[in-house]
């Protein structure tokens, strides 16, 4: 069974036709604006106002970092691979390819 297929704590990613970590995997998009994705993805079904309040302090992470021009630093620069979380593949049984 794949991790995916399991959910704690609801179902609001179970009826998206691709749940944001694999749209987010797939494209390699760091985690700032993976969050965005996620809460803007999950406010109706889950989290409600708070939920976009998250995205929306994520986005202002963002617009603050990229006006210092740290976006092209570090952890600002790139997602980090699948293959650098030794077992993080297994885990999710194998659906999301490295």
């Amino acid at each position: 069974m794949s991790a995916l297929n399991t959910q704690v704590a609801g179902g609001h990613y179970k009826s998206l036709k691709i749940q944001p970590i694999e749209y987010i995997h797939a494209n390699n998009i760091p985690f700032a604006e993976g969050s965005v994705i996620k809460y803007v993805t999950r406010w109706r079904d889950k989290g409600g106002i708070a939920d976009l309040e998250k995205a929306k302090h994520f986005l202002e992470l963002l617009s603050n970092w990229s006006k210092r021009g740290r976006l092209n630093e570090g952890v600002f620069k790139e997602a980090p691979r699948l293959g650098q979380w030794p077992g993080l593949h297994r885990s999710l049984g194998g659906h999301l390819q490295p």
